[in-house]
């Protein structure tokens, strides 16, 4: 059929808008993942025809070579979303040898109403899209969906296989959009340490968390928001969720929480639901198929039968078998699954008989009825026994992934002794269709992973063998492989793919480091495998669980008989970064530089020198040490540079900042321009600095440094159009660090300077959010000493003025803050950049006494703070000395004195009338004119 864009396709409970791309599922939209939208619309467009899989794919992925089993694999996860074969109700079957067919009776309806303008799901939640139908549990989800809001905390109970993650998720599901805040989920499954899980929350959050009491910092957090926490696998974790879930729910009243465990957390406030077993017919019941498929354990029975073998009918004489098949396995639905995914192999009869032979042991040795842990370990018993050699090993190496996994990454860990890279996708697919190995269909590429209950059972059959530290190390290998390649694109791919790309390789990543990292693991892997993923961990914003690692690495590697400079080089590079941001320029950051340039030195690495310079100039420039900065600089002349144009590129934008700070200004525009000019002609716009011992995009750093050259040079207006567009560049491009560094240099500043009290909130309550983010403490610090004077609501009863750049920072803001450590910077010339403003705030200290002679004292002052500005081409700071000498001379009756030291100053401006220094400026000539004779 022709498919109309103002027409929805009606089947079974589905309404299909294929112009809009949208399922909806009686009245809410049906999470499908792009490829198998692709799917079903080109099956609806030939209902009732074979669409052959050659054509399939050549639709489906028209620019990619793809394998059949990327077909197979989105085609079954499109049946089991729809609930293909539930109630015995047909809508996709595979005609052999030939392709698959849209089976199921539809009807056209005219669209009347735009489905799109009807509220649909926020995006405000991080749930998986949905992989299978809900089947005999409605009635309690909606009861949860009904009680929750009231309640606050509901843990579902219940062994495992019984569905407790599928009920949260449908509930969840559900709800989206009835969050302000949205929903998050945190899965346990992965996380062994206790110590962890207060992170990975925040990870989920967009937070960092900086204080000494994590549960209390995400309770502030999440003190004003309306959220949905939904706590996957709790069971290994009791004591730590429990005492997590009663910290929010006293610190954060419109939290809400729904978790899942083996067993009830004992927690304040928690409310207790118990998972049942789906229900089965009773043992003395007579019934016909129509009677025996309202049962919810026959239904997903029948269902996943169909999956399985497409050809499956139950007829009315294998009905018994079907009932006695769902009791035995006491209606778990997992191990309905497991069995029904045997039907296409054994039949319902062998089924059956297989069943009772591998219970009849257990139900010997047991006085009591099997129960339903050991129903569901009986059942996995039977699952692996069925297995063919290889497909065990294949299923027992799996058990070291934490997460998803590639086709690829399952063979590079897999292969090894008795397994040949050939046997892998035959053992895959098979593991897949006897549901011991879930599909994660993304749009791009096709992820497998275990379910907890699986993984364990796996990882206990691994532990069985001999196998284990082989496989270990192969799993370690190949996180090494995926993060060279990580790095390799790092400087390639835009941020958000990149991220989408490698972050799900961070639990096993982690799972690597905390084995090898360990006394009984491989060291020298584990160091490569830390240094190797430092983009992953600073692109994930997780610098100090990330330093951990670091420092664990450095000591193994100083204790290594030969340890390798380069590697220690990479590491120190890593710890310094790491530091440099969470602590500022601290001992251990310029040590970890200092570290790194001298390792690379020695193994004449001009780039890890470079790094090594870049990131200890940046330290000092934050300390205030802008001398020894400039004199950095200088180096990168000596290390040959000129004939790599991107390093060449770096090492001219840092040298601009040099001067900058340094206070020259006219230089530092010079080549400040220059160097935003090379980078347009270059085509390194918005090029990221990854290699730097500090990470900033390359445009956003030089616009941010242009913006405060030129409204120190008294071009408030352009100095704001540069701000904005470095400001806008970081956002468009998400990367965290770029814009709390230009928002923590110029955005926050140039609008306070320039009188936008509401752009300078704005911007201030941006930088705090982003610092917290991405684990930014420098700048979350500054932008605390910030709100002291942008945001006085938020001020600290004690004004702070903070340790190096910041404090001079602060002068400028506030003349309040200049004091005795600060004068004594200005008297040595160590000021540079601020020497004028400490200056002139010293003056209005002494004119505030109102004395003769401390008047002249200001006087000699505000003369120097002038000329500082003067030399250094700063006309902001020497229109602001200016103003302070002229009000004196006011005061002394000095009219024509101050008149015209000021006007010409005031003439010099070309812009930026508006703003409160200037128009501060006019009001005062105007009235110093007013005195003057006619």
């Amino acid at each position: 059929m022709t498919l109309s864009p103002d027409q929805a396709v009606l089947f079974g409970p589905y309404r299909i808008y294929p112009g809009q791309r949208l399922v909806m599922e009686a009245d809410r939209p049906l999470r499908l993942g792009r490829r198998a939208m692709d799917i079903l619309v080109i099956l609806l467009q030939h209902a009732g025809n074979v669409v052959s899989k050659q054509q399939l794919i050549a639709e489906v992925w028209p620019n990619s070579v793809v394998e059949e089993i990327n077909l197979r694999v989105h085609m079954a996860a499109l049946r089991k979303a729809l609930g293909d074969g539930q109630a015995g109700q047909r809508y996709i079957v595979t005609v052999a040898q030939r392709g698959y067919s849209f089976v199921a009776p539809y009807s056209l309806e005219q669209i009347e109403q735009d489905p799109r303008s009807q509220p649909l799901e926020s995006s405000g939640h991080n749930l998986p899209l949905r992989r299978t139908r809900l089947i005999g549990r409605q009635a309690l989800v909606d009861n949860l969906v009904t009680h929750l809001p009231r309640q606050r905390f509901i843990t579902l109970v219940g062994p495992g296989g019984i569905g407790k993650t599928t009920v949260a998720l449908r509930v969840a599901e559900q709800l989206i959009g009835r969050y302000r805040d949205g929903i998050r989920l945190l899965d346990l499954t992965p996380i062994n340490d206790p110590l962890i899980i207060t992170s990975h929350l925040a990870t989920l959050l967009d937070l960092s968390l900086h204080d000494g009491e994590p549960m209390i910092g995400l309770a502030t957090f999440l003190r004003d928001r309306q959220m949905l926490l939904v706590i996957d696998n709790c069971e290994h974790l009791i004591d730590t969720v429990a005492l997590l879930c009663e910290c929010l729910l006293r610190g954060a009243p419109q939290v809400h929480i729904l978790a899942t465990s083996r067993e009830g957390l004992r927690a304040e406030g928690e409310f207790v639901q118990r998972l049942e077993s789906l229900d089965c017919p009773p043992p003395i019941a007579v019934l016909d198929r129509a009677q025996a498929l309202s049962f919810s354990a026959l239904q997903l029975f029948v269902e996943r039968a169909m999956t399985s073998q497409d050809s499956f009918e139950l007829t009315d004489a294998e009905l018994p078998l079907v009932i006695d098949i769902c009791r035995r396995l006491d209606g778990i639905p997992l191990a309905l699954e497991l069995a029904a995914a045997q039907v296409d192999n054994l039949g319902l009869a062998g089924l059956l008989a297989q069943l009772q032979d591998s219970f009849r042991l257990l139900n010997h040795n047991c006085l009591t009825t099997l129960g339903r842990h050991q129903t569901l370990h009986a059942t996995l018993d039977w699952s692996f026994e069925l297995l063919s050699a290889c497909e065990q090993t294949c299923l027992r190496r799996l058990g070291v992934f934490r997460g998803g996994f590639t086709l690829a990454s399952a063979a590079a860990v897999i292969v090894g002794e008795h397994i040949e890279p050939r046997e892998v996708f035959g053992s895959i697919t098979q593991l897949v269709a006897k549901s011991l190995l879930n599909v994660d269909v993304g749009d791009e590429e096709v992820f497998y992973r275990l379910l907890d209950t699986t993984r364990s059972y796996a990882l206990e059959k691994l532990e069985q063998t001999a196998e284990l530290p082989d496989t270990r190390e192969r799993h370690a290998e190949r996180c090494l492989a995926l993060m060279h390649q990580a790095q390799n694109d790092w400087e390639h791919i835009p941020t958000g793919r990149w991220i989408e790309r490698y972050a799900r390789s961070l639990e096993d990543i982690r799972a690597a480091l905390d084995w090898g990292l360990s006394a009984q693991g491989p060291h020298a892997l584990a160091i490569r495998l830390t240094a190797t993923s430092t983009p992953l961990w600073q692109e994930l914003s997780l610098l100090k669980e990330h330093g951990g690692y670091v420092r664990k690495a450095l000591m193994l590697l100083d204790a290594a008989p030969e340890p390798c400079p380069r590697l220690k080089m990479a590491l120190k590079l890593a710890l310094g970064s790491a530091c440099y941001h969470a602590q500022g320029g601290t001992a251990e950051t310029v040590e970890a530089f200092v570290s790194a340039r001298t390792l690379a030195k020695h193994c004449n690495d001009v780039a890890g020198q470079l790094r090594a310079i870049s990131g200890h100039l940046a330290v000092n420039l934050s300390c205030g040490n802008y001398q020894m900065a400039l004199e950095q600089s200088q180096q990168f002349d000596r290390l040959g540079l000129h004939g790599d144009p991107v390093l060449s590129l770096s090492t001219h934008r840092l040298r601009v900042l040099a001067l900058h700070f340094s206070g020259d200004q006219q230089r530092a525009r010079v080549s400040a321009e220059e160097v935003i000019q090379r980078m347009a002609h270059s085509g390194h716009l918005n090029r990221f600095t990854h290699g730097f011992g500090v990470q900033y995009d390359q445009s956003v750093a030089a616009l941010t440094i242009l913006a405060r050259i030129l409204w120190i040079q008294g071009q408030p207006e352009q100095a704001w159009r540069a701000a904005r567009q470095a400001l806008n560049i970081a956002l468009q491009i998400n990367h965290g660090t770029s814009i709390c560094y230009t928002l923590a240099l110029a955005g926050c500043l140039i609008a306070h300077y320039n009188g936008d009290t509401r752009t300078a909130r704005e911007l201030l309550h941006l930088l705090l959010e982003q610092a917290q983010k991405h684990s930014v403490l420098l700048f979350y610090t500054w932008a605390q000493h910030y709100a002291q004077v942008i945001d006085s609501a938020d001020a600290h009863p004690s004004r702070r003025a903070g340790v190096g750049l910041i404090k001079e920072i602060m002068v400028t803001l506030d003349t309040a803050f200049v004091d005795d450590d600060l004068l004594q910077r200005a008297d040595t010339g160590a000021a540079g950049w601020s020497t004028a403003e400490i200056l002139r705030a010293r003056a209005d200290a002494l004119l505030a006494a109102d004395c003769p002679v401390k008047n002249g004292d200001a006087e000699s002052v505000l003369i120097r703070a002038l000329n500082v500005a003067k030399s250094q081409g700063a006309l902001a700071w020497e229109l602001r000395s200016a103003t302070s000498l002229a009000r004196l001379w006011q005061r002394q009756g000095h009219y024509r004195q101050a008149y015209e030291l000021l006007t010409p100053i005031y003439q010099r401006f070309t812009e930026g009338y508006t703003t409160p220094d200037l128009t501060a400026v006019q009001r005062l000539i105007d009235e110093l004119h007013s005195h003057l004779p006619a």
